[in-house]
């Protein structure tokens, strides 16, 4: 039989062993790509399983290099406010003044709308003129770090709080805080008296005294007495019983660039929290402020100058949120002023902008927090650029 001759068979072959390999290859690095992408993704822990802290590494908040730079440039966390300030509107008519017959819980009180961690950490940087942190902070924060590692948390907030009256970077700067506000969640906000603090303490509470006396002795209202020491109503204080105090008082720093506020006990930093301030035509003063006596309300009826519309706190377009703290000028171009104050909204999306007449604005959640911690008559508010 004659053999057929049948061209480009060969040719065939290899084009066929070819294509084979090439989706062999294909494959394989495909298989190759997705084993690296697992081993590298790490799945983020559920809200609420971990009831540590967010640690905040060495590396992360410390820069790679350490050039030797000028020395420590102190600043302080609460500086005068600048002479020449733009001119300040009439701000928002205090309101009327109401009893304030409408406590809330401390689960309200713990459900606050931002958390220490979220604040400090969503809160702008600082702007500084200089960029670099110096080497004293640098050491300052190593072993502040260290120490929080030993669990000596109170010679670690010592030293972090150090710091952060240093020339530090903006990234820093927040790193800092944000370990700061963590550490308060076990030093003072906690039933824990630790070793070494002297800013918190026990007392042993006498026959026949009050919740609010013992809160004004120690410059703090008695809300926050309540809270750390789990007291559902102030009646219920009873004698011989042990209690934590704190040693107050408490001030806050608004930065108006930032729009945030951060809260001190003494010249301890606490946390930050976000704010709104004044419209342009009705700017928020800069200067020192004192909380009014008398000037604390939960839910005061108020009357708008704009509209002459009167607010009652039950009505469900009520405009100031759910406290009210007064603000009386002591300092700076704050000075002889008054209806200005710290108060919630019912327009969450306002704060961070400049939105009021002149009064500091905050998310509800975070006013009730600060209304249970500043003291009429020895708590200060810092406005400053």
């Amino acid at each position: 039989m004659a053999q057929v001759f049948r061209p480009y068979t060969a040719s065939r072959q290899r084009r066929g062993r070819r294509v084979k390999m090439l989706m062999l290859t294909l494959i394989v690095v495909i298989v190759g790509v997705v084993i690296l992408i697992k081993s590298q993704t790490v799945e983020a822990p559920a809200t609420g399983e971990s009831s540590s802290p967010p640690q905040v590494e060495l590396d992360e908040i410390l820069p790679p290099s350490r050039s030797a730079g000028p020395s420590a440039q102190v600043q302080s966390p609460t500086a005068a406010p600048p002479v020449n300030a733009p001119p300040v509107s009439p701000p928002e008519p205090a309101p009327e003044a109401v009893s304030a017959s409408e406590p809330e819980s401390s689960a309200a009180v713990a459900s606050s709308e931002t958390s220490a961690e979220q604040t400090a950490g969503q809160a702008s940087p600082e702007r500084q003129s200089g960029d670099k942190t110096s080497l004293e902070a640098q050491r300052l924060i190593e072993e502040a770090l260290t120490l929080r590692d030993r669990g000596r948390i109170i010679a670690a907030r010592d030293k972090l709080n150090q710091a952060l009256t240093m020339q530090l970077s903006p990234q820093i700067r927040t790193g800092v805080k944000v370990q700061l506000a963590s550490l308060a969640d076990k030093w003072l906000f906690s039933r824990d008296v630790l070793e070494g603090d002297k800013l918190t303490g026990y007392y042993l509470v006498k026959p026949g005294e009050l919740l609010a006396k013992i809160g004004r002795e120690h410059k703090v209202p008695y809300e926050i007495l309540m809270r750390l020491n789990g007291i559902e109503r102030p009646e219920l204080l009873q004698a011989g019983r042990r209690i934590k105090v704190i040693h107050g008082p408490f001030h806050a720093v608004v930065n108006r660039t930032t729009y945030t506020m951060d809260l001190y006990l003494q010249d301890v930093y606490v946390k930050s929290y976000q704010v709104g301030l004044g419209r342009s035509e009705h700017t928020t003063p800069t200067g020192r402020w004192v909380v009014a006596p008398g000037g604390k309300m939960i839910k005061p009826t108020w009357t708008d100058p704009d509209t002459g519309k009167t607010y009652k706190g039950s009505d469900p377009d009520y405009p100031l949120g759910s406290r009210w703290i007064a603000l009386d000028g002591i300092e700076g171009n704050a000075r002889g002023r008054t209806g200005f104050a710290l108060h919630g909204t019912h327009e969450p999306e306002t704060i961070g902008t400049q939105s009021s007449r002149g009064c500091i604005r905050l998310h509800n959640g975070d006013v009730i927090e600060v209304y249970e911690v500043l003291e009429p008559g020895h708590s200060n508010v810092q406005v400053t650029d």
